[in-house]
């Protein structure tokens, strides 16, 4: 999982159409992950689908040409009662996991309750419990805001303690 530099790069996404949320997380064997940036990116609610979709394609080839993550790591559409959200978080889920995986990132899906397990412990957290989780586990000084950005630090972090099990069980079934 490490790359040579003895650095693995993660890129999280808490995917969403009118709100985005990224984070790049660098984290270096044996010590604490580091947040490297964190944010949301947003589309106007009032432009056409097909002109927020190219928004957010730009800004979302913006971060991954400019932060060249190893891996990428989306939160997966699990359910949603409104299917309108469903499928505006899908295409905006589409996008990311494409782009991620046209300049040869490993891209992985993650659901909510993996996310909250792998970061707290358990499945059935709370937004402030996992804000806090994400803020102690990253050694930041406030809480990550906004949720958006925080989820996406979660979803990264969730990479990190999946990745080396899931390298081990491939190496074993080989």
């Amino acid at each position: 999982m490490f790359a040579t530099s003895g650095v693995v790069r993660v890129l999280g996404i808490d995917p969403g159409l009118t709100r985005c949320g990224y984070a790049v997380v660098d984290a270096r064997r044996g010590e604490r992950p580091l947040a490297v940036s964190m944010g949301v990116i947003k589309t106007p609610v009032d432009a056409e689908l097909p002109d927020r979709l190219a928004e957010l394609r730009r800004e979302v080839v913006g971060i991954l040409d400019e932060f060249r993550p190893h891996a990428v790591s989306v939160e997966r559409v699990f359910f949603q009662v409104n299917v309108r959200t469903a499928m505006s978080v899908g295409q905006a889920s589409g996008i990311v996991l494409c782009e991620a995986a046209s300049r040869g990132c490993e891209v992985v899906q993650y659901t909510p309750n993996q996310v909250k397990d792998a970061v707290t412990g358990s499945g059935s957290a709370d937004k402030a419990q996992m804000q806090r989780m994400v803020q102690i586990r990253l050694g930041l000084e406030q809480l990550p805001r906004p949720a958006d950005a925080a989820d996406a630090a979660a979803l990264a972090l969730c990479h990190l303690a999946h990745a080396p099990f899931a390298q081990r069980t491939a190496a074993a079934v080989r």
